[in-house]
């Protein structure tokens, strides 16, 4: 037999096991409305919890209309998801992954929401980042955008149809970063608008493209990488071992740029059998885009594999390249293959990127013959380059003439240590006394030579002043580009004071290749106005390498003229695509110079861009990374910018394109980068990283989002703001979402995700809860889609309250309260909502009395610390009907405060209305601290906690009149305690045996004068207080009531008696005032925090707490003559705030303490081994169930405090009713029958009383017969009361008879206006509203409207303002109910009820 702890855990494993196998269906209806209140932002089901995270990985969630969230998959370590839309049922999401939900998938993938599933788009997919995607819903295609250039250079189009990826109809762009970042269309929908970081130009006539004619071709290579100068390693260090011994083949070098075919002397075997390593080392960093590898084949030898590494950083790369025999790009890693057809003179492979590397090591793995060979190895350069020391210009493989410098001035050599080993790097410099002028001082060219034409990004390396240890003497320099006849010199300022090596863009666009009449030189000198003050009076300027990265090359096997390009237009980072452009010229390419004559009116946008961003070195940062397109056709475009030239000269990082040109926002638009744009009408939502506008305007109040008021030209903050970056904007429902990276909105603990109310012009619940960095949001076809690398995710959002009602077999419906509630204090000084100011100067934190200050002088324990109350908090909670409006209102009442907008802010109370979803504060001071209990009295709120209120003498307890909207505090005395303590009410409740009497437990030790020690009753006919009984001193924490008329008290806490005796439970006789404790002081191990009498029963009672030494929390049982505790698992640091009897819609298997129409629910913040943390656990008496977890703000394990409903009272008895089909048919069946019989009676009758003939027919009798007839409606109804009595077994209409009838539609006697089923509403009646048979049906709970007095039998007494239990509402004008205070049970007017 196992150890009883072991058999214990055993027990709760398997009794965990069963709890999420069947999940108990609690009955949230029969209580009425229902609302859950605690610490935490976000909760769900414990059905729903088990999910675990990577934060690494980025995780997908859909979002749905009401906000709640629900996870659908993650990626790989390390992905990321950047984008998504829908297209015809699928969603597409893309970003930087391997794979999603499982599945490999290369950067984008496919979902159908109907099936649940992912699948891969085809393994051609886009080979970098893509960062948007465009569904285009009429051409039935999906559009990716981003930074990879297969199938197409940051553009690329999935056709869902022909399941295949192609290149756009204009090619793709280049130039700058190669990136688009944003694809959107107009209102019409007749454009596609991208943008990004990419360059454009627009101009007739054509540039040369003739390329170096000495370069043989072969399909084994590309246009693009044909134009790659070959980096010159003729003094390199380049070593293959091992090597044969045959003659001619033995030498590595003849492979470098072999001399003639292959053969000897021109190629290079390994030995037989043999896998050879040839390793280059140049012993500087180079820049290489690939290696060409043309294989041997001479008899008997051959490579048919290998793999390359680079140095120093000793990675294997992942090559692309062509397959000669399909021609598709193919891509290989550790083993790739070398074509053995002898057509195919050489292969290129090219890197993923460029790379800056100082050798490779190639790996010759696998081979025919007797071992492998090759004819061809060069490296290919990331496009030409030149270098300032003459020496590493070598003349390249295939080129005419090598790079070239020229200099004026006095250059000499400087080398300084790289820290790798065998590596240096040589440098030139030129020292010029300070305040020399360009012209005169020194200056170097570099003449790189360029093999064919083509768009590139030149850049020029610039070492580091700290390896060469002259940053006192770096300055500025002017860098002069000249790409090309007809084609604009670009010039450049950059500073050479940088401490690391880095490089500058110089310049991107068209570049003509080296020719005998023209080649591109790159010049520096001394800049205009040079940074520094030098050393020594004098200034160095550093001259390294100049590199030409090619981006898209221009490719004829011809040779050709050059032409003259004319009316030159370049611009930047916005295309325009017009739908009807596909049909007009299938030859336009974007990454060349397009013709002036495929122009757009917006095209404009990108080429004053491209003037208004100056030198242009800047577009190494600048992106455009959003558009919004207004209706009234203004473009707004927003990024990482700043304009210093045109009609919006000072705009920095959002801009306008309006009537034909840019210009600038209010404030010259914003002092950080901007990642997101929405248009919500008038407005434009602004999201990104910044805190103000450009100019300082609004004294830094627009942090990282703000709207941008399009007709008024101004910017508006939104609230507070939000303390991060901003990623992603989205609108549903009327609400604006934003996503991103930060950690507070409003002053409030908020991540991951945000929502603004633009109506109502206030942050408010997200719906649901994430906590981590969120990289976008977009509107699907019926849901949102949002991601991000999430470490803690909850199905529902709420701050610390929402609303409960039945669902399906699936759980509850939950209703977060929309409400935005703070933690931030506010002036100490507080003042009235009507005064536009409220105040909160508690801490967070709700405080503890220490064990000597409180218990000292009692007992040897202290109440168990409540679970933490962490503002915003919501600890309770009551429903209130405006008798004014007839409009239902919850009040919350907690550890909180809330901005309403205008300057109004509430605090500790605040009203919400369940109809319109508005808010409201208690008029008047606000509550200075903490709410911990509320009861309603009519319209009276009585308000207990841990507080004070301003300019009155209120402490821990008041009276709030709700109809006259004021504090009720001038005859009511003040609770105290001893010494320094605070007043703190847990308990504020009344007894339906004695309704005049309010009961208040908590911590303090008088009312007013009067000694009134833990529970005190005031008496509201007369404004008094009075002490219950005599003789009980401690700290109560829970109060219930037992009996038919609850004329018991029962109070849990730690207490005392005047004898000295101690206990944790205590019951008070409220007919002869006399306090009796439950068992003895050591049956219970500790305090009580918790109690609940089941459903009044005094020999059922539940407590919880803490056992006194802190080692553990306990649960009992109280059966009337002992206590049991009850098999929990709570751990130590278990803090249990409410234990409440909740019925089910089902039922459990009866387990003696706790009846199968109910469970115990515990809430607080729970702990058990055996599932963790929990908010609340269901008891069905032997078993408990995780029911709901919860997540606080701060991502740690939320808490409960109480569970509150309107319904005062219901009844836990499920009544079950036959449907109302069935009934009709019994009661049609039962009248036939009777009809039958009268009509037999009948026939009987006139047989007997004429079977004397002597019996005449006098017409005057007829006329002279006074007889009364019963009328044939009120003989229905006597029939449809006999039906209910033969169902029922009562007679609900007993008393209906024909004069009650005919009564009732005299004339005379109505009362147009009194209460029928024509002018009230009532509670709507399940009979009229659905046909046909019904199942089995349940009783439910309505309230009294009006007052009742019957004047019939049968008839049932009402009591405005109280509540009945329905038992049958058949009957249009009169049903069957109870009253569950007296259990007496009739039938009542149904327009009494509603």
């Amino acid at each position: 037999m196992p150890a009883p702890d072991t058999a214990l855990l055993l027990f709760l494993l398997s009794h965990v096991l069963l709890a999420r196998a069947a999940f108990p269906l609690v009955d949230f209806d029969r209580m009425g409305k229902v609302g859950l209140a605690g610490d935490f932002a976000g909760f769900d089901f414990f059905s729903n919890s088990s999910l675990a995270f990577d934060p690494a990985s980025s995780s997908l969630f859909s979002r749905s209309s009401d906000g709640s969230l629900s996870r659908i998959a993650s990626t790989n370590s390390g992905g990321r998801i950047n984008a998504a839309c829908d297209l015809d049922g699928l969603a597409y999401f893309a970003g930087s992954f391997s794979s999603l939900a499982d599945i490999s998938s290369s950067n984008i993938a496919s979902y159908d929401p109907s099936s649940n599933s992912f699948s891969s788009l085809s393994s051609t997919s886009p080979n970098g980042e893509i960062l948007s995607l465009f569904c285009d819903q009429q051409g039935k295609k999906v559009w990716a955008g981003g930074s990879f250039t297969s199938p197409a250079s940051a553009v690329a189009v999935w056709d869902p149809n022909a399941q295949s990826w192609n290149p756009p109809p204009f090619h793709g762009f280049s130039g700058a970063q190669s990136r688009v970042s944003s694809i959107t269309t107009n209102s019409s929908e007749t454009s596609i608008f991208f943008a990004g970081s990419f360059l454009t130009a627009f101009g007739s006539g054509s540039l040369n493209v003739t390329n170096n004619p000495n370069v043989p071709s072969s399909i084994g290579a590309t246009p693009f990488s044909s134009s790659l100068v070959p980096v010159p390693l003729k003094d390199t260090d380049i070593q293959g071992s091992p090597s044969t011994d045959d003659a001619g083949f033995t030498n590595i070098q003849n492979i470098i740029c072999p001399a003639g075919p292959d053969g000897p002397g021109n190629s290079w075997f390994s030995i037989d059998n043999g896998k050879p390593l040839i390793n280059i080392r140049t012993f500087s960093f180079i820049s290489a885009a690939g290696l060409r590898l043309g294989n041997t084949f001479q008899p008997n030898h051959g490579t048919t594999a290998f793999s390359i590494t680079t140095i120093p950083d000793n990675t294997v790369r992942t090559l692309t390249y062509t397959d000669p025999a399909t021609g598709q790009n193919q891509t290989c890693s550790d083993s790739c293959p070398l074509s053995t057809d002898s057509s195919i003179l050489y292969q290129d492979f090219l890197f993923e990127s460029t790379v800056s590397i100082t050798g490779v090591q190639v790996k010759l793995s696998a081979f025919t013959g007797s071992g492998p060979g090759l004819h061809i190895l060069q490296l290919l350069s990331s496009g030409a380059f030149a270098s300032a020391v003459d020496g590493d210009n070598g003349q390249s493989c295939f080129a005419p003439n090598p790079s070239n410098t020229t200099r004026m001035g006095n250059w000499v050599a400087k080398v300084a240590d790289t820290g790798i080993a065998g590596t240096t790097q040589t440098v030139l410099v030129s020292n010029v006394d300070v305040g020399t002028s360009p012209d005169s001082g020194p200056s170097f060219t570099w003449i790189p030579y360029v093999s064919a034409a083509g768009n590139y990004d030149i850049h020029i390396l610039i070492p580091g002043c700290t390896d060469f240890q002259d940053c006192d003497s770096r300055t500025s320099v002017k860098v002069t580009v000249f790409p090309g006849e007809n084609i604009a010199p670009s010039v450049t300022t950059i500073s050479q004071q940088n401490t690391d090596d880095t490089s500058a863009l110089l310049y991107s666009g068209p570049i003509v290749p080296s020719g005998p009449n023209f080649v591109t030189t790159i010049t520096m000198t001394l800049a205009d106005q040079p940074q520094g003050s030098g050393s020594g009076g004098q200034y160095e300027i550093v001259a390294d390498r100049i590199e030409l990265v090619l981006k898209s090359a221009s490719f004829s096997n011809s040779s050709s003229t050059p032409g003259a390009l004319q009316g030159l237009q370049r611009g930047f980072g916005f295309f325009e695509w017009p739908r009807g452009a596909a049909t007009i010229s299938s030859t336009l390419d974007a990454s060349q110079i397009l013709p002036n004559t495929s122009l757009t009116t917006l095209d404009g946008i990108s080429t004053q861009l491209y003037t208004a961003l100056g030198s242009t070195n800047v577009l190494n940062n600048v992106n455009i990374t959003a558009v919004a397109y207004h209706p009234s056709g203004t473009i707004f475009l927003g990024g990482n910018f700043k304009l210093s030239s045109g009609s919006a000269s000072g705009a920095s990082h959002i801009v306008m394109y309006k009537n034909g040109a840019l210009a600038a926002l209010a404030g010259n638009g914003l002092d950080g980068a901007v990642s997101a744009l929405l248009v919500d009408q008038n407005r434009l939502i602004v999201g990104g990283e910044f805190s103000d506008t450009a100019a300082n305007t609004t004294s830094g109040r627009l942090r990282s989002i703000a709207a941008y008021e399009i007709e008024q030209n101004k910017w508006t903050a939104l609230g507070a703001g939000i303390s991060g970056r901003v990623t992603g904007l989205s609108s549903n429902n009327g609400l604006v979402q934003a996503v991103g990276s930060f950690s507070s909105v409003d002053g409030n603990d908020v991540s991951g995700i945000a929502v603004w109310n633009s109506n109502a012009n206030t942050w408010t619940s997200s719906g649901g809860f994430i906590m981590g960095d969120m990289s976008f949001i977009a509107n699907g076809t019926s849901q949102q889609w949002l991601a991000g690398n999430v470490v803690a995710y909850r199905k529902f959002g709420a701050s610390g309250i929402t609303m409960l009602q039945n669902g399906d077999d699936n759980g509850p419906r939950v209703d977060p309260v929309q409400v935005a509630l703070s933690r931030q204090p506010v002036a100490a000084n507080a003042s009235t909502p009507n005064n536009r100011r409220a105040y909160n100067s508690r801490s967070a934190q709700i405080t503890r009395q220490s064990l000597h200050q409180v218990f000292g002088r009692q007992s040897n324990a202290a109440l168990p610390a409540l679970p933490s109350a962490s503002a915003p908090a919501v600890l309770a909670g009551v429903f209130w009907t405006n008798s004014t409006s007839s409009t239902e209102i919850a009040i919350f009442g907690g550890n909180f405060t809330h901005d309403m907008g205008s300057g109004i802010i509430v605090s500790g109370v605040l009203l919400y209305d369940l109809e319109s979803n508005s808010t409201s504060g208690l008029t008047g001071p606000q509550v200075n601290g903490v709410v911990h209990t509320f009861l309603l009295d009519g319209n009276r709120l009585y308000v207990g906690g841990q507080f004070t209120i301003p300019d009155t003498n209120a402490n821990g307890f008041a009276i709030y009149d709700l109809t006259k909207q004021q504090w009720d505090l001038d005859s009511l005395q003040p609770l105290q305690v001893s010494g320094s303590e605070s007043v703190i009410v847990r308990s504020v409740t009344k007894s339906s045996s004695q309704p005049n009497k309010i009961v208040v437990a908590g911590t303090f030790a008088k009312a007013g004068s009067l000694t009134c020690e833990a529970v005190c009753v005031y008496d509201t006919s007369d404004s008094q207080w009075n002490a219950p009984g005599a003789g009980i001193s401690g700290q109560v924490s829970a109060v219930a009531y037992a009996g038919s008329n609850q004329e018991y008290l029962v109070v849990g806490g730690s207490l005392a008696f005047e004898n000295n005796k101690f206990t944790s439970v205590a019951e008070f006789n409220m007919a002869n005032l006399t306090w009796t404790t439950l068992g003895s002081g050591s049956d219970l191990p500790g305090p009580v925090v918790a109690l609940e009498v089941n459903d009044g029963n005094r020999s059922s009672i539940f407590v919880a707490g803490r056992a006194s030494d802190g080692s553990n929390s306990f649960l009992s049982f109280w059966n009337g003559a002992k206590w049991s505790t009850l098999g929990s698992n709570f751990g130590s640091n278990t803090a249990v705030s409410q234990l409440t009897m909740v019925p089910l819609q089902d039922t459990h298997t009866a387990q003696g303490v706790i009846e199968p129409d109910r469970m115990l629910m515990i809430s607080g913040a729970l702990v058990d081994p055996s599932y963790g943390n929990a908010s609340s656990v269901l008891f069905d008496g032997q078993t408990f169930f995780p029911y709901i977890v919860s997540t606080a703000q701060n991502g740690q394990a939320g808490s409960i405090f109480s569970l509150f409903h309107s319904f005062a009272k219901f009844s836990f008895a499920q009544h079950k009713f036959l449907a109302t089909g069935i009934v009709i048919l019994i009661s049609i069946a039962i009248s036939a029958g009777v009809v039958f019989l009268l009509a037999l009676i009948g026939i009987l009758w006139t047989l007997f009383s004429r079977r004397d003939d002597k019996v005449k027919y006098e017409p005057s009798e007829e006329e002279d017969d006074d007889s009364t007839q019963l009328r044939p409606s009120s003989l229905l109804e006597h029939i449809n009361a006999a039906t209910r009595t033969t169902i029922l077994g009562t007679s609900p209409f007993s008393n209906y008879t024909a004069e009650k009838e005919e009564k009732s539609i005299r004339g005379d006697d109505h009362d147009p206006f009194g209460p029928d089923a024509s002018n009230y509403l009532r509670a709507e009646t399940p009979s009229e509203a659905v046909g046909g048979l019904l199942p089995e049906e349940n009783s439910r709970m309505a309230h009294v409207r009006y007052d009742f007095v019957p004047d019939g039998e049968g008839e049932l007494p009402l009591q405005a303002g109280t509540e009945v239990e329905i038992l049958d509402d058949k009957d249009h004008a009169w049903w069957y109910a109870r009253d569950l205070r007296t259990g007496r049970e009739g039938i009542v007017p149904a327009a009494y009820l509603y």
